[in-house]
């Protein structure tokens, strides 16, 4: 991989589920210092795009690249950010257990974990702003300091590539601010991510890049494509035509 290359990169990616097609031909790439939003309605792929980039759903075709390695060799390379609905917040494990969990790939089952291990935690808490509250049971927390929780867990891996799945969702303004603050200073610190969103106006604040996604992609360009009407009425599936008629039944 030549410095020029991106850190992440789907070619071709193509991902059949139950029998139909969520992906048809995605390509996407991003690089170092780059915050790409990837933007779509609901199912759209951009979760099941996401998860292709894990390894954890097969391709159809197509092929994943991170630093240039499949993702079978670089997978430590990546951190990941769920929606919130799926991580087990009854479990008994306090914050910085939750955060500790993020380096299992590094640390190896049946092992203990090393100074090295609670020292990046400890960066990834204060990265989150949940130092303070390290002891505290994950199942007492609101949902802002729940979403943090994941964010740090993630980032506890070291990661070069962050994907991130509508971090937004459902968080109090304070922790938008706090969570659009700390990906900014990631991406200035040279890591590449990727985030899913609804929120067009944070994407728009925020992102260097987004890519529009509906089963295959759409379009890709700066933050202005976000007023594009034309690409983002696409994007949703709809034309001018449609929208005007939508528009006017809600009326």
């Amino acid at each position: 991989m030549s410095d020029g290359d991106p850190l992440l990169r789907a070619e071709g990616v193509t991902v059949a589920l139950g029998g139909r097609i969520a992906l048809r031909d995605a390509c996407l790439s991003v690089g170092a210092g780059e915050l790409v939003g990837l933007i779509g309605p609901n199912g759209a792929g951009k979760t099941t795009l996401l998860r292709a980039v894990l390894g954890l759903t097969p391709l159809s075709a197509g092929r994943v690249l991170v630093a240039g390695r499949p993702v079978s060799e670089a997978r430590r390379l990546i951190g990941y950010v769920p929606q919130r609905h799926e991580f087990a917040w009854d479990f008994p494990v306090d914050i910085a257990g939750a955060a500790l969990s993020g380096r299992t790939r590094r640390i190896g089952w049946l092992r203990r974990p090393t100074a090295g291990d609670h020292a990046a935690v400890d960066r990834a808490l204060e990265l989150t702003g949940l130092t303070d509250l390290r002891r505290r049971p994950v199942g007492e927390l609101s949902g802002g300091q729940r979403q943090r929780v994941l964010v740090a867990r993630a980032l506890a891996a070291e990661p070069r590539i962050l994907l991130l799945d509508e971090p937004f969702t459902g968080v109090d303004v304070p922790t938008q601010e706090l969570l659009n603050d700390l990906f900014g200073r990631l991406a200035e610190d040279g890591t590449a991510l990727l985030m899913t969103t609804h929120d067009l106006a944070a994407a728009a604040r925020t992102c260097t890049r987004v890519v529009l996604l509906n089963r295959t992609v759409v379009a890709e360009g700066g933050p202005e494509l976000l007023s594009d009407p034309d690409r983002m009425l696409r994007a949703f599936g709809l034309d001018r035509a449609g929208a005007a008629g939508s528009t006017e039944a809600a009326a």
